[in-house]
């Protein structure tokens, strides 16, 4: 009976994942491809940038982007495997011909390099799901997931708030965000009520469209070319239409989505510590002046 005992807590240990196989970070990455969406899309930009698939996974970091600092306290805290949402080596596909000889990118290599990270990027899949895991997030950051959003694959994007001001509004994002660069175009005595949120950079047609819906008042996005977007709202107030912008800042517009993350492969990963970074603001402005670093 005893032996019967021993051998059953031995099966259990063997079960548990510090006892099961060990996880590298090729199979974790696999895991957290299928997590999101059933198959890559084509061409994605969802590839590991650095490091080897082989490594044992000590600890796993997710952040909006995965800036010097980042990687320096998830080595501080033994993190190895980074998931970042946006790129490593400042630009989209993290191409670095051009970088080949900078000393900036050169040192960051090398400190990935020295190190023995694994750097991933989870972009296209978090926002190919059925629901958009980074502006879920963000929903959840300010409380709205409670507000009516229309049907169809657009209707995330869009949400009914209690109905405020444009003033109101955006002194109500900078503060539940901790904003330092918020931007805005509009009158500030325009009556909000109808919201269309795209997160990121999402470019000129897809926040146009936006804004051509009847209803919508305000585009909440993270960023917008100048001469684009933000050139195309200023003509639509001057015409006398009910149109308004607010830019939350890129970092701003997403990092609730990867803390999002952190909170999902927890679940997917039990027995491995997994930690929410914060990529930080990178910009300040004279009248705040820079975020000290925690």
């Amino acid at each position: 009976m005893m032996t019967q005992r021993i051998v059953s807590i031995f099966l259990l240990l063997l079960s548990m994942p510090s006892f099961a196989q060990t996880l590298r970070a090729g199979d974790a990455i696999a895991r957290i491809q299928h997590r999101y969406a059933a198959a890559p899309p084509p061409n994605t930009v969802d590839t590991i940038k650095v490091g080897d698939p082989d490594t044992v996974v000590t600890g796993i970091t997710t952040t909006f982007l995965d800036t010097m600092d980042v990687l320096r306290e998830s080595v501080r805290r033994g993190n190895n495997l980074i998931i970042t949402h946006e790129p490593t080596f400042y630009n989209h596909l993290d191409d670095t011909k051009f970088f080949t000889d900078d000393p900036v990118y050169q040192e960051k290599l090398a400190f990935i390099k020295e190190h023995h990270l694994v750097v991933f990027r989870l972009h296209d899949e978090i926002h190919a799901d059925t629901t958009d895991h980074i502006l879920k997030g963000v929903y959840e950051a300010l409380g709205w997931q409670v507000y009516p959003h229309p049907a169809g694959p657009r209707g995330q994007y869009f949400v009914t708030i209690p109905q405020t001001t444009l003033g109101q509004l955006a002194q109500k994002l900078q503060e539940q965000l901790h904003i330092q660069t918020m931007r805005v175009e509009g009158d500030p005595k325009l009556s909000i009520t109808h919201v269309a949120f795209l997160p990121g950079s999402s470019g000129l047609e897809k926040q146009v469209f936006a804004l051509r819906q009847p209803d919508v008042e305000v585009l909440i996005a993270g960023e917008a070319s100048e001469w684009e977007t933000v050139e195309y709202v200023r003509d639509a107030v001057a015409q006398g239409r009910h149109k308004a912008l607010i830019l939350l800042g890129h970092e701003v517009s997403e990092e609730p989505g990867m803390e999002r993350c952190a909170k999902e492969l927890r679940e997917l990963f039990p027995g491995v510590r997994v930690d929410h970074i914060e990529a930080g603001q990178p910009l300040w402005n004279p009248e705040h002046g820079p975020v000290a670093k925690k």
